[in-house]
């Protein structure tokens, strides 16, 4: 009997080991494809049960020297740092040092309805603060250092949307605040509180906050995707974003960030599935992702050119991380390949819908931030010469194909938008699910 069960897991192993070639197999497959058409350019790592599984990385870190990507290239992560965030404050919390019902105005009282707003708000992005990334004027000083009094006078100008939870809409204002009220707490600066927390405590040897971009210390530098090929984009100081943005991580690091979070390394199961309940679509730096009949939790960020996503799945024990300095492939649409390969599923690149090709007057009458109280964020659709784009709040760009009269898809998030113009209306469908939007 002893001899029997060591030849079956003998057996087994050998077909575990077989299973995951052919998977690493159809994983080369699909990022070889993505290279030679040169539509991104980033590092992909997944981990089972806590270690690497596979990773591979395509493109260039610095295509002005032609530097390749490499596994530990260290990219911007956007809006994934807000996870971090959440983990700071929901250890605080727990340490006693703050209360998820302490309102604003303990902190920031000349913030418009602090007395309104607590703390589980702002994690929760209910705070109906203004998101000041969407300031009008965002483009010519987020360049440039800025200090807290700036970025203060900046929120009391653009003031508030909404009352207190009264509904959710995401706002890089909120994480920002989140920010200023532990370094107010810790009497650190927010690098030296995440680097203490978490980045030390789980050994995250490419993660850090982010400053200038250094080729030469196997950071990325990223692009946009031009007529002209990629071009160099300008670099956010990270002065500006904090909290809400200011990480610089490597899709392992990251990995291993969300393995240790909901293995409960760094907070009780309590907080964790506080972070993870779900409220109007949005959890605390997390959200809850639909794929299939799968429990999957994650969050994705941009900045400049760069984007990033992260997932897990609890019950699989698989966590996936895709970091990109430039991508004309939308990196969700990888992932999603990616996971459905990992899961054992089908996957191939779809063809994709005839496309109708749209002069720029044509593109005039879609234009405009769309909503729906259904939603947590907004979606503006604005144009880039003759292509449509729709960007949500706090995510990344998605380029548009016209596919028939006042309809446009992204054939790999299984996504199609209807424009009604006379009635400024859009109506979108993704993955089976319909929501109405209103131009405002």
């Amino acid at each position: 009997m002893k001899n029997f069960i060591t030849l079956l897991f003998l057996v087994s192993g050998i077909l575990l080991h077989a299973q995951t070639q052919e998977q690493n197999k159809k994983l080369d497959s699909l990022f070889d494809r993505i290279d030679a058409k040169d539509l991104a350019m980033g590092s992909i790592s997944i981990f089972s049960n806590g270690k690497e599984a596979y990773t591979r990385s395509i493109g260039y870190l610095d295509l002005a020297n032609q530097t390749p990507a490499n596994s530990n290239t260290a990219y911007r992560i956007g809006s994934v740092t807000k996870t971090f965030t959440a983990v700071v404050i929901m250890q605080l919390i727990e340490e006693g040092k703050l209360e998820a019902g302490t309102r604003l105005s303990a902190y920031f009282p000349q913030v418009p309805n602090s007395d309104k707003i607590t703390v589980e708000h702002l994690l929760r992005h209910q705070s109906g603060l203004f998101n000041i990334t969407d300031d009008e004027d965002f483009r010519q000083w987020m360049l440039s250092p800025q200090s807290r009094e700036a970025m203060l006078k900046r929120m009391l100008k653009n003031g508030t949307l909404f009352m207190p939870a009264e509904k959710t809409e995401y706002s890089n204002t909120n994480y920002l605040l989140l920010s200023y009220i532990a370094e107010g707490i810790e009497v650190k600066r927010y690098a030296e509180i995440v680097k203490q927390r978490i980045i030390d405590k789980l050994a995250l040897k490419n993660t850090f906050y982010g400053g200038k971009i250094v080729p030469e210390k196997n950071q990325a530098r990223s692009y946009a995707h031009t007529e002209n090929g990629w071009e160099l984009t300008p670099e956010t100081d990270m002065s500006v974003p904090i909290g809400a943005g200011a990480m610089v991580s490597t899709p392992a690091d990251l990995n291993k960030f969300y393995w240790n979070l909901f293995e409960g390394n760094l907070l009780s199961r309590a907080s964790l599935d506080k972070m993870k309940t779900i409220e109007d679509g949005m959890g605390i730096g997390l959200m809850k992702l639909p794929l299939e009949e799968y429990e999957v939790y994650g969050h994705g960020g941009g900045i400049d050119g760069f984007s990033s996503v992260v997932v897990h799945f609890p019950q699989e024990k698989i966590t996936a991380a895709f970091t990109s300095n430039g991508s004309f492939y939308q990196i969700h649409n990888l992932l999603i390949g990616t996971l459905k390969i990992i899961m054992g599923q089908d996957y191939e690149l779809p063809e994709t819908s005839p496309t109708i090709e749209l002069q720029p007057e044509a593109l005039e009458k879609y234009l405009g931030t769309y909503s729906s109280p259904d939603l947590p964020m907004k979606i503006n659709i604005y144009r880039e010469d003759l292509t449509l784009i729709a960007k949500a709040t706090g995510q990344s760009p998605i380029h548009l194909n016209a596919v028939g009269e006042d309809i446009f898809k992204e054939e790999q998030l299984m996504l199609k938008l209807t424009f009604f113009p006379a009635e400024d209306k859009m109506l979108l469908e993704q993955g089976g699910q319909k929501a109405e939007l209103r131009r405002e």
